[in-house]
């Protein structure tokens, strides 16, 4: 099976961490075809910027049907758009929050979300509500601006092993999901170190995603996630019209 994995930010170097954590943790028989949005912010902190990514993101979605992907994921632990994006596409869609926390939820009782900028924390902590979590899983920031992460000198990943150590002794955290797509590298590192699971969105996201498809399930489109109704869009989003953006896929 082809699974498409969208960066919705557009930082080129950033899909190229998602797209290698994605195929180390695909099956042998799971084509990964990463691609980075063409539009918005080159990176995602925070409400803002969620907004402005959901454009680009769609339109790489609605390329799937063109390239044969069975599933989508969106490499954004915020799950940027993933409701919108569920309404326009039939295949399975998976965020890597909901992926990561859901599959986080089976081998740890108690665990802590550790992701890059305080802006971020509350968003994350209104998804792991909706994801029935709140019990279970607390949030935490380590104040690193996403880029960071592969900057050179920084000390944004001395900071998140810091946030990553008060999270196993304040909060009690029996695993550690890693808050941010362009963390995905450090899996392995981080769970040795630690010696505690450590949960990668972008893995979770996979792997959930050929289960779907295996088990040859789609997206509901009755009631919330219906096909969007067809109706002009005006100005800057024309193009995003329902009606339009599903020739998309046609056009290539």
């Amino acid at each position: 099976m082809r699974i498409l994995v969208i960066n919705p930010n557009t930082t080129q170097s950033m899909t190229a961490t998602i797209a290698d954590a994605a195929t180390r943790a695909a099956s042998c028989d799971t084509e990964i075809l990463a691609v980075t949005s063409s539009m918005g912010p080159v990176s995602i902190e925070g409400y803002y910027d969620e907004v402005f990514a959901v454009p680009g993101l769609l339109l790489e979605l609605a390329k799937a049907p063109m390239l044969g992907a069975k599933a989508a994921v969106i490499a954004c632990f915020d799950d940027t758009g993933l409701d919108a994006a569920r309404a326009l596409a039939d295949i399975p869609v998976i965020g890597i929050c909901e992926a990561a926390v859901s599959a986080t939820a089976f081998i740890a009782q108690r665990f802590t979300i550790v992701t890059t900028m305080e802006r971020s924390r509350l968003p994350l902590e209104h998804l792991v509500h909706r994801y029935g979590m709140s019990a279970r899983c607390n949030v935490r920031a380590a104040d690193i601006p996403v880029l960071s992460l592969e900057e050179p000198g920084s000390n944004a990943r001395e900071r998140l092993r810091e946030e990553i150590s008060l999270a196993l002794k304040q909060d009690r955290a029996e695993a550690i999901v890693l808050g941010c797509a362009g963390m995905a590298d450090l899996t392995a590192e981080l769970r040795s170190e630690f010696g505690v699971p450590v949960i990668d969105g972008v893995a979770a996201a996979v792997k959930q995603a050929e289960a779907l498809v295996s088990m040859g399930l789609s997206t509901a489109k009755r009631g919330a996630y219906a096909t969007p109704i067809a109706k002009p869009y005006r100005g800057l989003l024309e193009a995003f019209g329902p009606e339009r953006l599903a020739t998309v896929s046609a056009d290539g």
